[in-house]
């Protein structure tokens, strides 16, 4: 695979929900590739069919408009991620790592309560996208498979005293508490943003929209959680998982983004923690209900000592090493494992058209030579990114234009 290639080993539910229900991509018929054998990792095949729906969510169903090019780097990334998910499972399954049947209850039951939904809500969407709990239970088998496999090493990290205070003394110019406001939003789009799947009933006019900002406006001052109506409601993608949260901004952030002077004026006057804006209608159309999370009013520099300074370092460190325990973890399961990628090996064997549009299912299942998927995890991050409470603003406080 590219060694730029980015690619999420522990894929969430929901999204594997989406990529289930997807449409395949275009190139060859549907039913030569319920039948095509993409990869097999020790014998276990993984098809065609399962790349070209995740390749279709990817794309937001829309892999019609990508280049040959783009449709053939995809497919090969998104094979790699099903290969390395593969690997990584059958090793759980090796270490005797597999799910109990509570387990996987319990994490479909998490996912459907970050999601918002109601049972009646969760179950409509299952039937709407031609889903049985069937196949969400073997997602979930996977995934905390996985989980448990990644938690068995990364449990034995322990990080000491010194290598905090060392942290904090080569980075102290990190640790400042900036003046500025933590906020959440829920956004209302008077567009069509069906096709995304990232609400319900979604707004597709100005009419509309103001009906359905109204209603959420209503369900908050009732007393509803503020973050699972988010999940729920908000038609903005990049934060409704996690509950309308948009991070930490200083008053300049807020103006570059358009925020209206009015409403930056109740966050850093009188606007209490932990209420919530009437409806606010931006230049570009769109409804905001933000909620404010936290207020700082002047900016200090913190010690080792400060509430929560400690903790986040050590938690920063951890996460770091997690990092990279995980990605030596997929590197040793995957010199185990034995892998032919036909996929891979159909586009060297068809440069013309990069295996696009093979004549027949035999030409993807029988290549002449097999490939090892390279592994391409996310490289570590540096603790100073996470264990910064001081870096302002912590994230953009953006709402899309």
């Amino acid at each position: 695979m590219h060694k730029n290639a980015k690619l999420t080993i522990t894929v969430t539910l929901l999204t594997l929900m989406a990529a289930a229900a997807s449409a395949c991509a275009t190139g060859g018929g549907s039913e030569a590739k319920e039948s095509m054998v993409a990869a097999t990792v020790n014998g276990k095949n993984i098809m065609l069919a399962e790349v070209e729906r995740a390749v279709s969510q990817q794309a937001g169903g829309k892999q019609a408009q990508l280049s040959q090019l783009e449709l053939a780097q995809a497919r090969l990334q998104v094979l790699d991620g099903l290969i390395q998910r593969e690997v990584l499972y059958q090793r759980a399954e090796k270490e005797k790592l597999l799910a109990t049947e509570e387990q996987i209850t319990a994490a479909i039951n998490q996912q459907k309560q970050q999601s918002g939904m109601t049972d009646e809500d969760f179950q409509k969407s299952l039937s709407q996208q031609n889903l049985t709990m069937e196949t969400l239970r073997e997602v979930a088998r996977k995934d905390v498979a996985i989980k448990s496999l990644q938690d068995k090493y990364s449990g034995k990290i322990s990080i000491n005293d010194k290598e905090v205070e060392d942290f904090y003394n080569n980075n102290r110019d990190r640790f400042v508490s900036s003046r500025g406001v933590a906020l959440a939003m829920i956004a209302v789009d008077p567009v069509d943003n069906s096709g995304q799947g990232i609400a319900q009933n979604d707004a597709k006019n100005d009419a509309e929209a103001k009906v359905k900002i109204d209603n959420i406006y209503q369900r908050l001052k009732g007393g509803a959680d503020f973050a699972t109506v988010a999940r729920a409601t908000s038609e903005d993608a990049n934060t409704v998982a996690r509950g309308g949260d948009i991070g930490f901004a200083s008053e300049d952030d807020l103006k570059q983004n358009g925020f209206p002077p009015e409403v930056i004026s109740r966050f850093f006057g009188p606007m209490e923690v932990g209420s919530i804006t009437e409806p606010v209608r931006f230049n570009s159309g769109r409804w905001y209900i933000f909620k404010l999370a936290e207020k700082r009013l002047q900016t200090e520099n913190l010690t080792l000592e400060s509430p929560g300074v400690r903790q986040q370092i050590t938690q920063a460190l951890v996460n770091q090493r997690k990092e990279i325990l995980n990605a030596a973890l997929l590197e040793v399961a995957l010199y185990d494992s034995k892998i032919v990628n036909n996929l891979a090996a159909n586009m060297i064997g068809n440069p013309g058209n990069l295996g696009l549009r093979p004549a027949s299912p035999g030409a993807i299942a029988s290549p002449a030579a097999g490939a090892r998927a390279t592994a391409t995890p996310q490289t570590a991050s540096s603790p100073a990114a996470t264990a910064s409470p001081a870096t302002s603003p912590r994230a953009s406080a953006s709402p899309p234009s």
